[in-house]
């Protein structure tokens, strides 16, 4: 069975090493490539070009995952972010309004999947549309 489409490319942020693996295997195993970074500042050395999905943990040392939200938000508007939270008093409704995925720690490994596979289907009917 030949897919001509490429796997979807996921970039996953996180300062916890474990939880980066854990997110990578788990979408390895899903069909994606997952490619992990342990910093905001990691993720945009290498660029934001090609990536199909960005899943970033908020609370980190340096830029945190909201910031790097609002900065990806401008660089590539279309690229979806899911964020996820260890810390429930970061849960700030404000901040977390508008945002189709936020995940609390531990989170759901099915929902996330499902809200990632979600997403590239909605991107793809979109990117559909322009005959």
């Amino acid at each position: 069975m030949s897919v001509s489409k490429h796997k979807p490319i996921v970039a996953v942020v996180d300062d916890d090493p474990r939880l980066l693996e854990s997110i990578e295997e788990l979408l390895e195993s899903a069909g994606y490539v997952a490619r992990s970074f342990s910093s905001a500042q990691q993720l945009l050395i290498c660029g934001l070009t090609g990536l199909d999905v960005l899943i970033t943990d908020i609370g980190m040392p340096g830029m945190d995952g909201f910031e790097l939200r609002d900065l990806v938000n401008r660089a590539r508007p279309e690229l979806p972010v899911f964020l996820i939270t260890g810390r429930h008093e970061i849960v700030d409704q404000d901040r977390a309004k508008g945002m189709s995925g936020f995940f609390r720690k531990p989170f759901d490994a099915h929902a996330l999947l499902a809200a990632i596979g979600e997403t590239l289907r909605n991107h793809d009917a979109e990117d559909g549309h322009e005959s």
